[in-house]
């Protein structure tokens, strides 16, 4: 079933994503070499336009097909720490490693 009006949600890496055929998502770091093709089995909800397919909580038999574009990390985060009148002070950084894919077929 790969229509163009119809979509998919999915659970990926502990956070739930609508996905449509030709979207490109970033999801969290996978296995794989970019230009292979990946599936993604736990589909929450899928539609096709008129009909909507509902799981509990996955739909049995369905699954997302991506294909890898590449990995990559994200945007720097600041943490900071302070307490006041203490003399406490502290900063870390973070980049949270992802994998951006490409939805071939639902």
């Amino acid at each position: 079933m790969s229509t163009q009006s119809g979509y998919a949600i999915i659970a990926a890496g502990g956070k739930q994503h609508r996905v449509k055929v030709g979207q490109r998502c970033k999801l969290e770091l996978m296995q794989g070499e970019p230009g292979e093709s990946v599936e993604l089995s736990n589909v929450l909800l899928k539609s096709n336009g008129e009909k909507i397919e509902l799981g509990a909580p996955y739909i049995a038999n369905s699954k997302v097909i991506a294909k890898i574009v590449q990995h990559g990390r994200g945007d720097k985060i600041r943490i900071f720490k302070m307490r006041r009148r203490k003399t406490y002070r502290r900063t870390q950084g973070h980049r949270q490693h992802f994998t951006e894919v490409e939805i071939t077929q639902i």
